[in-house]
């Protein structure tokens, strides 16, 4: 495996000092699993370039190992000796520690000093969502890059594998470059090389200090970096928090305590999930997708229901998704409940052949989260390639907005609406997808109905036309 990290920064040659390697010089150093190369393959005024190149010892690797590894041959066929993991991140902190540390006699004024540096791993094996880089790294200042790799370049049908090059540029004290990278690649990895016990919480804490507590993706970080160890991500979670100063609410949590409060006192929410349940049992359906599940309120009651077989939950937001799985309590459910139920990360945006062959789809409060370009493109995913013979659909009446004292004038119900439609512009929406996908559709209040207002929530409910009910 290996990383090289480059420098415009003006004389380049400073890199030397600060990674405390000499530029002429190649050095090896010897460590339990392996061998870690430092040399540069570039260096001039203008650019200089280190590598670690880690070479790392099959069999030392395995040596006095004694852990269930998944299938008979594992330590023998396994993609470890390869790819960046937890094996990278110990030598990154033995082999630069004193960079880690910020430490330069040399160049003192440099360490705490921002230059322009850039880092590229091959190869990573990114076991997450696409697109999971971008959202770890540029929060942090980076731009990123990533180039995935074919599982074969010969046999291009057997599709992608997990493994990226990854490259991430921006102006950064070496120290926060190397403390991140040293955090954040057994996260992409999601697995490590050690025992995961109490002091991995201190090694999270200090080398996160000052920009884990309020990255937007702590939570999925933390979790994968303690080993899914329940008991440690709290205790680590929690700690974090009151570094950040708040009670782990972010800007989304709060929008929706918001919106959620000024429905309260109608319990709109039990209302708006009853009605949607009673349609879908009316549908007949059996197999059920909840687009846009969030935290699974909707399908902890689907699955309450034994008529429904099939519950598929999908939502864009990894956070959301745990805190669903965390509401389900999946782990303690009885087998036959688990397999009627699963999660799925993905985008209403793009078609998604997992989103087919379902008796019906739930799309509870979601459309108007999506500006106009996404609605179009939601509307082919949904309606014309995964065509579920039942489409129940809801959504908020402006018209009713009116009637909410603490809501200013014009202002929608949760900061992230695109919109919020009148009765009268929801019909017409409904009424144009229906014809263009050959689907009928009726409309039905949601909630108390006031005379000239309407009810607070508006639902549609999507049925496939007899003659392309079997298209």
């Amino acid at each position: 495996m290996l990383l090289t990290i480059s420098t415009t920064h003006q004389p380049a040659t400073d890199l030397g000092y600060l990674l405390h390697k000499h530029p002429d010089r190649c050095q090896s150093f010897a460590l339990t699993f392996g061998q870690a190369h430092v040399f540069y393959p570039e260096v001039s005024a203008d650019r200089a370039t280190a590598a670690l190149l880690l070479d790392v010892d099959p069999v030392a690797m395995v040596r006095g190992k004694n852990r269930d590894q998944g299938f008979a041959l594992a330590q023998y066929v396994n993609d470890r000796p390869y790819v960046a993991s937890s094996f990278l991140s110990v030598a990154i902190a033995e082999v630069f520690s004193s960079a880690m540390a910020g430490r330069c006699k040399d160049r003192p004024e440099l360490v705490d000093t921002p230059i322009p540096l850039s880092a590229r791993i091959d190869v990573l094996p990114v076991r997450a969502v696409e697109g999971f880089a971008q959202r770890v790294f540029e929060p942090l200042g980076y731009t990123v890059e990533t180039v995935r790799h074919p599982l074969d370049e010969q046999f291009a049908d057997w599709g992608e594998s997990p493994y990226h090059s990854l490259t991430i540029r921006g102006t950064k004290t070496l120290s926060e470059l190397l403390t991140q990278l040293y955090v954040l690649i057994p996260v992409f990895d999601n697995q490590k090389h050690y025992f995961i016990g109490q002091d991995e919480i201190e090694k999270l804490l200090s080398k996160g200090a000052g920009w884990l507590a309020a990255h937007p993706e702590k939570d999925f970080i933390t979790r994968r970096y303690l080993g899914h160890r329940t008991s440690l991500f709290r205790q680590a979670l929690s700690r974090l928090v009151d570094e950040d100063g708040d009670d782990s609410l972010d800007d989304t949590d709060v929008a929706v305590a918001v919106e959620e409060t000024l429905e309260t006192t109608i319990s709109l929410n039990q209302r708006r999930h009853g009605t949607v349940l009673a349609a879908l049992r009316a549908s007949g359906a059996k197999s059920v997708l909840d687009l846009g599940c969030g935290e699974g309120k909707l399908l902890r009651e689907l699955l309450a229901d034994r008529r429904f077989e099939r519950i598929v939950g999908v939502d864009v937001s990894i956070r959301s998704l745990e805190k669903a799985q965390q509401r389900l309590k999946l782990e303690r459910l009885p087998e036959s409940q688990v397999d009627r139920l699963k999660l799925l990360h993905g985008s209403l945006m793009y078609r998604d052949e997992r989103f087919a062959g379902f008796d019906a789809a739930a799309v509870v409060e979601v459309i108007e989260h999506l500006d106009p370009p996404r609605l179009a493109a939601f509307e082919r995913v949904v309606f014309e390639f995964a065509r579920p013979q039942t489409v129940v659909l809801t959504t908020p009446n402006q018209e009713y907005n009116s009637l909410w004292e603490t809501l200013p004038a014009g202002a929608f119900r949760h900061s992230d609406h695109r919109f919020e439609w009148s009765r009268a512009e929801f019909e017409a929406w409904g009424n144009r997808v229906a014809t263009q996908h050959q689907y009928t559709v009726r409309f039905a209040p949601v909630g108390p109905e006031h005379e000239s207002l309407g009810a607070p929530t508006q639902m549609a409910t999507f049925e496939r036309s007899p003659a392309n009910a079997t298209a």
